[in-house]
């Protein structure tokens, strides 16, 4: 696709730097959001601003969601001024929410009917390689979509790996951000436990990041968590939708998993004690308090940052696939 116009719906803290990588590679871009400050910034950066998602997918060839909640990309695509109102043969539409499969499932044939193309694209990596246009990217679809649409996402994204069909990338999203959960909790479970015993928490940190004990989990949030700060961007009640999701799947194929429940009921209470909108790292908070202690260090950020140029992008094959069209 040679230049595409491309619309972008969903300006907030992954969407808002993933529409910033768009802009600043000189793509006609039309933005929309809830938040008019937000669509403002864009329009003084030369974007143009569509007055409802139905008007944008009119003005478009490419339409990209990047919304909270399946229920708010529902509304987005089937209001009466929606989305789906304004697709036409050859345009595609790519789901870039952390998001329900059975949703994307569902919302699919209604794009088709339109004569239009359905992705879904969830991205990984955190809001500091989004920025910078080096976070991985899920991408479930046809093959032939998928190529059509990997110039658009080298620019977005740097590791881009075309999942299968439509739904399998938002199973594959959930399940890293559930991994994701998992490596957060054993960390503040270390963390405030090395506090307690009165190591140094400087040293604490090098010791993981040296170690087999190692994530990328640990090489972000434990230095917002040491810092203080806990702001990695995301925040508790998406941790329960998404680990809920990903629960969701296990249960409907009758997977009896033991970590999922657990972690999940630890975010929950977690949201019940700060409330849903705190910070996701701050979950250590229940065992700061339960110990009568801060874990913090010296020297941390209180935001992480990306210091690596954009790398281009490019598709991640997987063992044993050609890259011929599937």
């Amino acid at each position: 696709m040679t230049a595409p116009r491309i619309g972008f719906i969903g300006l907030g803290n992954v969407g808002g730097s993933l529409a910033g990588n768009l802009q600043k590679h000189g793509v006609d871009l039309t933005v929309r959001d809830l938040n008019d400050e937000l669509v403002a910034r864009f329009v003084a950066g030369g974007a143009k601003r569509a007055d409802s998602p139905r008007a944008m997918a009119e003005q478009v060839d490419i339409i990209i969601t990047c919304l909270p909640s399946p229920a708010a990309t529902a509304s987005v695509m089937e209001g009466p001024d929606g989305i789906l109102a304004g697709l036409s043969a050859g345009k595609i539409w790519l789901e870039m929410s952390t998001t329900d499969e059975a949703e994307v499932k569902r919302l699919a044939p209604l794009v088709e009917a339109r004569g239009a193309t359905a992705m879904d694209c969830p991205v990984s990596g955190g809001c500091h390689r989004a920025a910078t246009g080096n976070i991985a990217i899920f991408a479930g679809g046809t093959r032939a979509a998928f190529e059509r649409v990997l110039p658009v996402l080298s620019i977005l994204g740097c590791q881009i790996l075309h999942t299968g069909p439509l739904g399998s990338a938002s199973v594959l999203k959930v399940m890293t951000n559930y991994l994701c959960t998992v490596h957060l909790v054993a960390l503040t479970e270390a963390l405030t436990t090395m506090k307690v015993v009165g190591m140094d928490m400087n040293t604490v940190y090098e010791a993981i990041r040296i170690s087999s004990g190692n994530s990328f989990v640990h090489e972000t949030e434990s230095q917002v968590i040491l810092n203080g700060s806990r702001d990695i961007s995301f925040t508790m009640d998406l941790v329960i939708k998404d680990v809920g999701l990903f629960d969701q799947v296990a249960r409907e194929h009758h997977v009896p998993l033991e970590l999922s429940p657990l972690v999940l009921g630890i975010f929950k209470d977690g949201a019940r004690r700060y409330g849903p909108r705190e910070l996701s790292p701050n979950i250590i908070r229940r065992l700061e308090d339960a110990c009568e202690v801060r874990v913090l260090g010296k020297g941390f950020p209180a935001q992480m940052t990306d210091d690596q140029p954009k790398q281009p992008g490019y598709e991640v094959v997987p063992r044993g696939r050609s890259q011929t069209p599937a």
